[in-house]
C-alpha cells in the first residue's frame, strides 16, 4: 500500500536545500514522489498539518550499551570516567541487560527523530544488540568493541587479539544485511590506548579487503593524546593510526577534538570521516573540536550524541544546536550556520556510513526514513525560518512521527509498535542488576533510569 504524507513543509536536504510544500508518496519502503499530490484509492494518508517533514537524523557515534549507565558516570574526565565507571559496567553486562539498554536507547533515538546510528557496543554478547535492533526497527551499523591491550580494563574486557578479530568477522557474517538491509556490521577497535598495533593492523587489512567501516575514538582528550604519544614512540593519534594502515575513507573517527593541522591535512587527504560529539565533549571537559577548520579542508564532519553515560541525552536537536553555537564561541556567530548543522545531522551522516544513495535526504528513490516535527509549539513561534527553528528552537519532544523504511515507528509522539512503559520498566530493573554486578557504589546517585518524555 502507498503511504501519502500530505500537507507537509518538506525540508528535502537535497543538493539545492529545497523547502517545498506538498506531499511525499512512499511505497515499498522508498520515496515515490516529492511535492506532487498523487491520487491513490488504496493509500494510507498521514496529514502533516503543515509540520516539517525531514529526513531522519543519522548519528555516527553512539554506544547503545551504555544507556543504562545514565547519571552514574558524571563529573569525571575521560580516562578516569572509563576506568571507574564505563569499563566496570560494560564488563558486568549480561545478555538481558544489554537487551534492555539497546531497547531503551533505540526508543529514545526514534522518539527524538534519529533513524540511523553507528554504534560501538561492548566486547561481549553483541548478537543481542543486533537482535533487539532487528525487532525495534532502527537502522544501524553495529561494531563489537575490540580491546586487547590495556591492563586497566576488567578481565572480561581483555581479549586475545585473534579471538577479537575472529568474533568481529563472525558477527559480520551473521548480521551484515539483516532485517532487509537495515543492519550492517563494522569493525570497532575502541581506541589506540586499548588496542595493540597487531590488532589495529589486522583490522586495517580486513577493512581494506572487505570494504568495511572502522569505527574508533581518536584525540578525544589531551590526556589520551599524551598516552598515545608514549605508546607509539612520539606519534600523534592520527599519525599512529595512519602508520597502522587505518587512515582511509572507511575510518569513522569519533571526537577529533585535539587534532593538529598536520593531522587535519592527513584526514583530508585520506577522506577520513569525523564524528563530532559536542555534548559529550563538553560534559567530559574534553574541549571543543575544530569543526570549522576541518570542514574548510573538505573533511566530512557528522554528528553523534555519544553514549547516555556522558551526554546524558541522545537527542540530535541538542547536538545540532551545540555544534553551531560552540563554533560561534571559537570564531564568530555564523561560523557554522544552522543550515550546515542540519546538513551534518543528515547528509554528512549518510556520507560517513556510505549510505548517501539510500538515506539523508528526501528524494525520489531513497529509503523512506522520515520524521515529522510539529510547528505549533510556543517555543517555536514565530516560525519564520525553518533552519533557525529546527536547529536553535526545536527539541526531540517535537517529533510527532518517525518512519524507517516506510514503516511508522513513532506515531502521535508515541512508539507505534513497542510498549514504552515496558521498555522503561525493563531498563530500571536491568540497571539495578547491572549496578550490583559491577560492584560500584551508586549511593550518591539514584538507581532509577528515566526515559525522556514523549510529549512536551
Amino acid at each position: 500500500m502507498t503511504t501519502l504524507i500530505r500537507n507537509a513543509t518538506i525540508v528535502t536536504m537535497n543538493d539545492r536545500l529545497d523547502v517545498v510544500e506538498g506531499t511525499v508518496a512512499i511505497a515499498g519502503g522508498r520515496i515515490l514522489s516529492v511535492g506532487a499530490k498523487p491520487e491513490s484509492s488504496s493509500a494510507h494518508v498521514v496529514n502533516a498539518g503543515g509540520a516539517y517533514l525531514l529526513p531522519g537524523f543519522i548519528q555516527t557515534h553512539v554506544h547503545l550499551c551504555q544507556t543504562l549507565f545514565r547519571s552514574y558516570a558524571d563529573d569525571m574526565p575521560l580516562l578516569e570516567w572509563l576506568k571507574r565507571r564505563i569499563w566496570p559496567m560494560e564488563a558486568a553486562h549480561s545478555p538481558d541487560t544489554l537487551r534492555a539498554a539497546t531497547r531503551l536507547a533505540a526508543a529514545e533515538l526514534l522518539l527524538s527523530g534519529t533513524t540511523t546510528a553507528l554504534t560501538m557496543e561492548t566486547v561481549h554478547d553483541t548478537d543481542v544488540v543486533f537482535e533487539a535492533l532487528a525487532e525495534i526497527g532502527l537502522r544501524a551499523t553495529v561494531g563489537k568493541c575490540m580491546m586487547d591491550s590495556d591492563d586497566n580494563v576488567p578481565a572480561r574486557l581483555r581479549e586475545q587479539t585473534q579471538a577479537s578479530i575472529d568474533e568481529s568477522v563472525a558477527l559480520r557474517k551473521r548480521w551484515e544485511g539483516a532485517a532487509d538491509g537495515r543492519l550492517r556490521a563494522a569493525f570497532a577497535p575502541r581506541f589506540a590506548v586499548s588496542c595493540s598495533r597487531e590488532l589495529l593492523e589486522a583490522v586495517a587489512a580486513l577493512s581494506a579487503r572487505e570494504r568495511v567501516i572502522v569505527h574508533t575514538h581518536a584525540s578525544e582528550s589531551r590526556d589520551e593524546v599524551e598516552v598515545v604519544r608514549r605508546l607509539s614512540g612520539g606519534l600523534s593519534n592520527l599519525e599512529y593510526l595512519a602508520a597502522t594502515g587505518l587512515v582511509s575513507e572507511r575510518l569513522c573517527a569519533a571526537h577529533c577534538v585535539w587534532v593538529s593541522e598536520t593531522e587535519q591535512a592527513l584526514m583530508a587527504e585520506h577522506d577520513v570521516k569525523v564524528t563530532h560529539c559536542p555534548g559529550s565533549n563538553l560534559k567530559l571537559g574534553s574541549g571543543i573540536a575544530p569543526v570549522v577548520e576541518m570542514r574548510k579542508r573538505g573533511i566530512s564532519v557528522s554528528l553523534g550524541a555519544d553514549g547516555a553515560a556522558c551526554n546524558n541525552r541522545l537527542d540530535m536537536f541538542d547536538e545540532m544546536r551545540l555544534a553551531a553555537t560552540l563554533q560561534g564561541v571559537r570564531h564568530a556567530p555564523g561560523a557554522l550556520t544552522a543550515k550546515e548543522a542540519l546538513w551534518m545531522a543528515t547528509r554528512e551522516g549518510a556520507r560517513a556510513l556510505g549510505l548517501e544513495r539510500e538515506v539523508g535526504s528526501i528524494e525520489v528513490g531513497k529509503r523512506a526514513d522520515l520524521i515529522l516535527v510539529e510547528r505549533d509549539r510556543p517555543h517555536l513561534a514565530p516560525d519564520t525560518d525553518p533552519w533557525s527553528t529546527l536547529v536553535y528552537a526545536a527539541r526531540g519532544t517535537d517529533v510527532r512521527m518517525t518512519m524507517v523504511d516506510g514503516e511508522i515507528l513513532v506515531d502521535g509522539f508515541e512508539l507505534a509498535r513497542q510498549d514504552r512503559a515496558a521498555i522503561v520498566s525493563e531498563a530500571n530493573h536491568a540497571a539495578r542488576q547491572l549496578a550490583q554486578r559491577a560492584g560500584i557504589d551508586f549511593a550518591s546517585g539514584p538507581l532509577k533510569v528515566e526515559c525522556p518524555r514523549t510529549q512536551p
